[in-house]
């Protein structure tokens, strides 16, 4: 383990400002959210799980709140579920033509 370096990771987060922390703080939870291509059609998914991001927030659409997804789902956190809307905020349009598209299949 390089102890330098973890020091001086944890002087860098201790100096950073309020903003600053925000700022990390949302892109490690970012990290949440994984695109890989051959896992889930490629689609967003919840970190190193085959949960796409679509059937969460296509469950959220029908009424299930956290709690509900939560235990239908217990290898989530709310910290993953937390990520989902976040991710789902910033695409709306993405996840929303995913869900679009399976639904569209599934009437095929």
């Amino acid at each position: 383990m390089n102890t330098q370096l973890i020091n001086s990771l944890v002087q860098i987060i201790e100096s950073l400002t309020p903003e600053e922390r925000t700022l990390l703080l949302e892109q490690l939870s970012s990290k949440r959210i994984q695109v890989t291509a051959g896992v889930c059609g490629g689609q967003p998914r919840i970190r190193n799980t085959r949960i796409p991001l679509w059937t969460l927030v296509a469950f959220r659409k029908q009424g299930a709140d956290d709690e509900e997804l939560l235990r239908n789902y217990p290898t989530l956190t709310k910290k993953d579920l937390i990520a989902a809307w976040g991710y789902y905020e910033q695409h709306p349009d993405e996840c929303d033509r995913a869900i679009a598209a399976i639904d569209q299949d599934g009437d095929a």
